[in-house]
């Protein structure tokens, strides 16, 4: 019988080869400073390369920042330098060679930068910690202890545009096939989206045309010099969970057709993140109604993800055409052959195994 889980799912003229996905994680386990700061070290390597020898169809590396002040953590990964993208080269064709698409995220961490890894608190990092002044699109913190962001000029706001462009240039060239630019979870572009951190009075800010326009201009930037044969994803909050004075879902949806018109081929559907008293529902498949309202009603391709974690489940959510791929997340983490043994589980034919590996499958 037909699994939709393992059927093969092509965006232009890429064939991912199956609905399997990896969702970016962050490590925080790169060097934080010196000539190595932001490079992909040996834990990244054995991390995504054992997700895909486990069968995963397409792996997005993790939030990977497109300049130094645009880190979440002095650990993150970074794409502003060339020497990190030979780092990332070896991940991408590694991937690549054992079956696996390999996808990176680039982003930009705003108000939301300079923090701990979680391990270490989350708290903001302080200057003698190798840490750094955040910025935002206007000086609302992201929450309390955390530092007031310097508000963005406008000429800051256009380079940061051209560091996604660069960040996408150097993302090719480390042999990544899909980009996913990251518009979620209150990081930069996700904090000019909402009215909740975004207080400005100019161009890109107030009306949802301002507020999306960021989005905008950065998704032009990417597509103008990513391949166009070649899909540009983007993650987005579907709601920041705080009625109307966030980010809601009837402008995510009014955004995916945007999006969709400039060149974006799926919106990768989260939630939440932008800080304020927001009260979550969370549950297995607690955001796949969001991605599943946005494919309904924009027809944009859509990934869903947030406590899919059972083979069934997933591929109900694909069956039902709620969503046109999974990401998976804490679960990959968990168990690295979890699209294998979901294989196993549907009765499906199990992914491609690396030989040492195929006598125990």
């Amino acid at each position: 019988m037909s699994v939709a889980l393992f059927e093969p799912y092509t965006l232009r003229s890429l064939t991912i080869p199956n609905r399997v996905w990896m969702a970016p994680m962050d490590q925080y386990s790169a060097e934080v400073s010196g000539p190595n700061a932001g490079v992909a070290n040996d834990w990244h390597f054995a991390h995504y390369a054992s997700r895909a020898t486990g069968g995963t169809g397409l792996i997005l590396v993790e939030a990977t920042a497109v300049s130094a002040d645009g880190r979440i953590s002095p650990a993150d990964l970074g794409i502003w330098n060339d020497t990190q993208v030979e780092s990332l080269r070896r991940i991408a064709a590694f991937l690549k060679e054992h079956g696996t698409v390999p996808g990176i995220q680039i982003g930009h961490a705003g108000r939301k930068a300079s923090t701990k890894r979680p391990w270490e608190g989350r708290g903001p990092v302080t200057a003698d910690h190798q840490g750094w002044q955040p910025v935002g699109p206007s000086p609302v913190p992201f929450a309390e202890g955390h530092p007031v962001p310097t508000e963005l000029t406008t000429e800051a706001i256009q380079e940061i545009v051209g560091q996604f462009a660069d960040a996408a240039r150097r993302a090719l060239a480390a042999g990544f096939e899909v980009i996913e630019v990251h518009g979620a979870h209150g990081y930069l572009i996700s904090s000019f989206l909402s009215p909740h951190a975004n207080h400005r009075a100019d161009a890109y800010g107030g009306s949802f045309e301002n507020r999306t326009r960021l989005a905008l201009e950065v998704v032009d930037a990417v597509r103008a010099v990513w391949p166009e044969e070649l899909p540009v994803f983007f993650k987005i909050s579907a709601t920041d969970w705080l009625g109307d004075r966030g980010w809601t879902p009837d402008e995510t949806v009014r955004f995916a057709a945007l999006l969709r018109d400039h060149g974006v081929d799926l919106l990768d559907v989260s939630s939440g993140g932008n800080g304020g008293p927001a009260e979550i529902p969370v549950g297995p498949g607690y955001q796949v109604p969001f991605a599943a309202r946005v494919k309904a009603e924009t027809g944009l391709p859509v990934a869903a993800l947030g406590l899919i974690t059972e083979s069934e489940q997933a591929e109900k959510i694909l069956a039902n055409g709620e969503a046109d791929a999974v990401l998976l997340g804490r679960e990959l983490l968990r168990d690295a052959s979890w699209a294998r043994r979901a294989a196993r589980e549907l009765g499906a034919e199990a992914p491609h195994a690396p030989s040492p590996y195929a006598w125990a499958i």
